[in-house]
């Protein structure tokens, strides 16, 4: 008869997962990407600086912004088949030598004295396309860089890190212009220097083990990302209601220059209420992972709904600066949280064999309706004023809580670590409604 073995005393206890702060590769890859977005965000300022101020044409001006902005509706769909087939590590190697050499192509010239329009659409178009390769790359690498249970906040620090790099991008981004014209794509192409150098330090991999090999099927492939997403019930409702969001909240921007302007208002009076708008952006980013880890996704969703619902009309009501600051702000902490749920869920339940594509077919959609509101908010400004505008905005977003409530794969959602068989929001046990096919 054997003997009975006791416990491996030798192998000690499970060893506890070290706190994020102390994840080497996971700093990096934050640090890497919080700079380049930082310098991206400075030369992206500087552009239109740079041909209104030196060039002397809005029209051009114009031109390079829309040559950055195309990549958007042109390359993320095939961006997003690229980072699951690739070394998502060589690919982001690959972007930052791309954002380095173009952005330093800028600054030698400007340093010459030359500038040259199809120079500066190239080089736009270089960072757009670079930036949308390398965004898609860095999201569906984190789930690989971190432990499980650390997911959520590393998603949180990463929406914090894209708001404040978005927040100190525009006063940074014009404080070097004033130094000099060439500084601020300098200091840009030095921050693809630095990003580069942490991913170089990173050794953890960027994907899990996937079939090499295989033929590139780029339509297929696309279509994948699109048939997995319209899949997945609650994901599809969500970023169909976000998509109406997103068109709401383009309105409302425009219509909150109108009302500055209308009561004497300065472009610094924006300014000042987008400064703090994007502080309390950074504060729901921060905070986000708390509310992520507590509730459930679809409670999260149609909450932030309630709460914009609640600001948007007060929009209406006043001008003054401190208010209309406080009520963006407020605005802005619900989306952060909105952003940390939505992120979170979708890396957590998305296959990393398809995180870039369905991160692209989803940010194309959010893109999408951005533009969309841009425009139908114009026309809403031009023909019925600030006020009618805001308080339709206000309506409509009544309505979009009404239906987040009403629809079951929304108001029944849960947390994707939630153990299987228990209740949902709704009351009913079993699989999460929204993982089962539409």
């Amino acid at each position: 008869m054997s003997a009975v073995r006791g416990p491996d005393v030798a192998s000690g206890p499970p060893r506890a997962t070290p706190p994020l702060r102390r994840n080497r590769d996971f700093l990096l890859l934050w640090l890497g990407a919080g700079v380049s977005v930082l310098g991206d965000r400075a030369a992206t300022v500087a552009f239109p600086l740079l041909m209104v101020w030196y060039g002397g044409s809005t029209t051009e001006a114009g031109l390079v912004g829309f040559a950055g902005l195309l990549p958007m509706l042109l390359v993320q769909l095939p961006a997003g088949v690229v980072v699951d087939r690739l070394d998502r590590r060589r690919t982001m190697i690959v972007c930052d030598l791309a954002g380095l050499l173009a952005m330093a192509s800028v600054a030698v010239a400007l340093a010459q004295g030359r500038l040259w329009l199809p120079h500066m659409l190239t080089v736009a178009f270089i960072e757009g396309t670079a930036a949308i390769f390398y965004r898609l790359s860095e999201r569906a690498a984190v789930r690989n860089v971190v432990d499980e249970s650390h997911l959520s906040a590393a998603l949180a620090q990463n929406e914090a890190r894209a708001r404040a790099a978005s927040l100190l991008g525009q006063p940074l981004g014009s404080s070097l212009y004033g130094v000099a014209r060439w500084s601020p794509f300098l200091f840009a192409a030095a921050s693809h220097l630095v990003a580069l150098v942490g991913l170089l330090m990173i050794r953890k991999e960027f994907q899990a083990e996937r079939p090499r090999d295989t033929p590139w099927r780029l339509r297929a492939e696309i279509a994948e990302g699109f048939g997995w997403l319209w899949g997945q019930r609650f994901l599809r409702a969500a970023i169909s209601l976000v998509a109406v969001t997103n068109i709401l909240f383009q309105a409302l921007s425009l219509a909150l220059v109108l009302i500055i302007k209308q009561n004497g208002g300065s472009p610094a009076t924006v300014g000042v209420i987008g400064l703090v708008s994007g502080i309390g952006g950074i504060a729901g980013a921060l905070t986000g992972s708390r509310f992520v880890r507590r509730l459930n996704p679809g409670t999260v969703m149609i909450t932030i709904f309630a709460v914009w619902a609640a600001l948007m009309p007060l929009v209406a009501l006043t001008s003054h600066v401190l208010l209309l600051a406080a009520l963006f702000a407020g605005t802005s902490f619900a989306g952060a949280i909105l952003n940390v749920m939505a992120g979170v869920y979708q890396v957590s339940v998305t296959p990393d064999g398809m995180q870039g594509r369905v991160g692209a077919v989803a940010g194309l959609l959010s893109s999408g309706a951005g533009s969309l509101g841009a425009l139908a908010g114009g026309f809403a400004l031009s023909a019925v004023g600030s006020t009618r505008t805001v308080l339709a905005v206000a309506a409509v977003m009544l309505a979009t809580v009404v239906a987040a409530a009403l629809i079951p794969a929304v108001r029944g959602a849960r947390r994707p670590d939630a153990p299987q068989g228990t209740p949902g929001p709704s009351g009913t046990p079993g699989s999460d409604p929204s993982q089962q096919p539409g």
